[in-house]
């Protein structure tokens, strides 16, 4: 998804970056296979006290502002409606233009303090609750409450930032998705074969990978040990299953990535996916690699 930065403040890197990984994952979750895009706008509480005042007749800062392109039909989202969500491309930005999010610095700092967790998870829960009133979600009755809560905490758990002890379920489905989604961002200009992979941590966690190809090439990296060198550098250590996508056949690991992956993970299911999904396929680590080397170097 992208996203189109109003920043009235610098932000770190790694703040926009994890934000955009829970927009992606806000998408994915409504099943929307259209390229989206959105406006994220981060001010103070003065800027945001203005436009309330402007185009909401309230003279007081909230924590956040949205202003959806569409009119979604009531009791359906986004996902439901894709013919359209069509009528919302923008040539400009070259994907379908959901509409405007307003984000208070100051709101996201005082909320994060009074709730006891990070100012990341509380801009990337306002970010995704924001997407999903784009899409058509609100909470004005008990029960649409219930519904884009649960789903706000899915997607945040699968970012990694879920509510400490809140385990959500990771079901393939996602997992694939997310692998299809990092194998359009593989580069691999000279074999032509673009993978990508989603690796699922015993935390709930999700990192992706695609492969990244090289001249020198002994310089290249698979998708597999793209998502595991990233799960790894963040503390993850634990894992259960990774789904790698390709385009027209199975891309089983490499005997690299299959010895790679073993030192972390020897019992790791492996699920391959081709042709957009239409095929898939299933297997353990061990019965890839039955006779890997152990920490010690052996491999009997």
């Amino acid at each position: 998804m992208k996203l189109e930065w109003i920043l009235d403040f610098p932000i770190p890197f790694t703040l926009t970056s994890l934000m955009q990984a829970a927009a992606d994952q806000t998408i994915r979750s409504e099943g929307i296979q259209l390229p989206c895009c959105a406006s994220i706008h981060i001010c103070d509480d003065h800027t945001i006290q203005n436009l309330n005042r402007e185009y909401r007749h309230l003279d007081q800062a909230t924590d956040v502002l949205s202003f959806p392109s569409t009119q979604w039909t009531e009791g359906k989202t986004a996902g439901l409606q894709q013919n359209r969500l069509k009528k919302s491309y923008d040539e400009v930005y070259g994907a379908c233009f959901l509409g405007d999010v307003v984000l208070s610095i100051d709101h996201i700092k005082e909320q994060a303090a009074a709730f006891g967790h990070s100012e990341a998870r509380e801009a990337c829960y306002l970010l995704v609750h924001s997407l999903l009133h784009l899409m058509g979600y609100d909470h004005m009755e008990s029960e649409e409450r219930k519904k884009m809560r649960e789903k706000e905490e899915e997607i945040l758990q699968t970012i990694g930032i879920g509510r400490e002890g809140e385990a959500v379920k990771v079901n393939d489905q996602i997992l694939l998705d997310m692998a299809r989604d990092a194998m359009s961002r593989s580069y691999s200009p000279y074999s032509h074969y673009p993978v990508g992979a989603a690796l699922l941590c015993k935390d709930g966690r999700i990192f992706t990978g695609c492969n990244i190809e090289n001249a020198s090439f002994g310089c290249t990296i698979c998708a597999e040990r793209t998502a595991m060198v990233k799960a790894v550098s963040e503390g993850a250590l634990e894992f259960e299953k990774i789904a790698i996508a390709t385009r027209e056949t199975p891309g089983w690991p490499c005997g690299i990535c299959r010895q790679f992956m073993s030192e972390f993970a020897p019992n790791l299911q492996v699920i391959v996916t081709w042709q957009d999904g239409q095929f898939t396929e299933s297997s353990s680590l061990d019965s890839l690699l039955p006779h890997q080397f152990d920490l010690k170097g052996n491999n009997e």
